[in-house]
């Protein structure tokens, strides 16, 4: 395809023929559908951690990624009738500056949500019980995540499986944007506390300051890593997180945190730390969503294809619907 024919179908001077749209579909890996789809979806302000090397490129490629997904998704809600509004558990809680505030923060946002102090399984699940989208973009390894929102209304989480491969990363990388979207954070701060806050709120969230407590004690002079492993198995947050979550408690002491980090380097588990939490970190909603709609007969079977970005073919050898 030239240049010249590729910028008139961008610019809609020109209509791309039944073939060119089956060619066109199958480069950028979508179904034909894509072209034709009615529902409107507008990014609000995003919010990435990204590298400052990330091409512009490759941001616009995570940015269509999202609203593909979304426009699926939200297509999907309208269709059964279900889109239900965003409520943030802590809207009127005062600016977040400080560590303290942090921890309540987190702490009455486990409590609106009835998590109690217990370790969160799947925290995909939970979110998107929540109404707040997770999306997985596999992409390069630019970015870890990013957080938005769609129309105004529906919040969004982003996250780079391809960057972050264990689930006690992934939960760690969707809660800090979790936070970036929950927490009122004075714009004045320095990008370094804005993050800082954020990371405080994710080992928070996953390890409440009770359980700590309960599992740790209020001091430690001294930890072994099996301990530590132990938690991370437990908790799904990893020992590097666990090591300045104890820190920002004062279980630990800072030189401690230090030499502790310092042994990690000289280990090099800075990458690969030993542990391994085993829980699934996946939303099903959607899927359920769909055969829900497939099963009352309000969507077909090539709709339902299309939804879930497969042939029809495809999508047939993996449903299987009972009576």
């Amino acid at each position: 395809m030239s240049k010249q024919a590729l910028h008139k179908y961008e610019k809609g001077e020109v209509l791309p023929d039944s073939e060119m749209i089956g060619l066109l579909a199958n480069v950028l890996k979508v179904r034909p559908e894509f072209f034709f789809r009615e529902q409107n979806v507008e990014l609000g302000e995003i919010n990435f951690r990204k590298h400052k090397s990330l091409p512009v490129k490759e941001e616009n490629r995570v940015k269509e990624f999202t609203r593909d997904v979304l426009s699926r998704y939200l297509e999907l809600e309208e269709i059964i009738g279900i889109q239900k509004p965003f409520e943030n558990p802590i809207s009127n809680f005062p600016p977040v500056t400080n560590f303290l505030q942090v921890d309540e923060a987190a702490q009455k946002v486990r409590e609106k949500w009835n998590l109690g102090t217990d370790p969160i399984y799947n925290l995909l699940e939970l979110l998107e019980d929540n109404n707040i989208k997770v999306i997985d973009a596999p992409m390069e390894d630019g970015f870890d995540g990013l957080q938005t929102n769609v129309n105004g209304t529906v919040p969004v989480i982003v996250y780079n499986s391809s960057k972050i491969k264990s689930p006690d990363r992934i939960r760690f990388t969707v809660m800090h944007e979790l936070g970036h979207m929950l927490l009122s954070i004075p714009d004045e701060l320095p990008e370094n506390a804005k993050e800082k806050i954020c990371h405080q709120f994710a080992g928070a969230m996953l390890f409440p300051k009770e359980a700590a407590l309960k599992e740790l004690g209020k001091t430690r002079h001294r930890l072994f890593i099996q301990e530590l492993m132990h938690l991370k198995e437990q908790y799904g947050i990893s020992v590097q997180a666990l090591i300045m979550r104890l820190s920002d408690l004062c279980i630990i002491k800072d030189n401690y945190r230090r030499q502790f980090f310092f042994f990690i380097n000289q280990m090099g588990w800075k990458v690969e730390e030993p542990g391994e939490y085993k829980g699934e970190e996946k939303s099903n909603r959607f899927e359920q969503l769909l055969y829900r709609a497939l099963a009352e007969d309000l969507i077909s079977i090539s709709k339902a294809a299309g939804l879930m970005n497969l042939k029809v073919s495809e999508f047939k050898a993996k449903s299987l619907m009972i009576g």
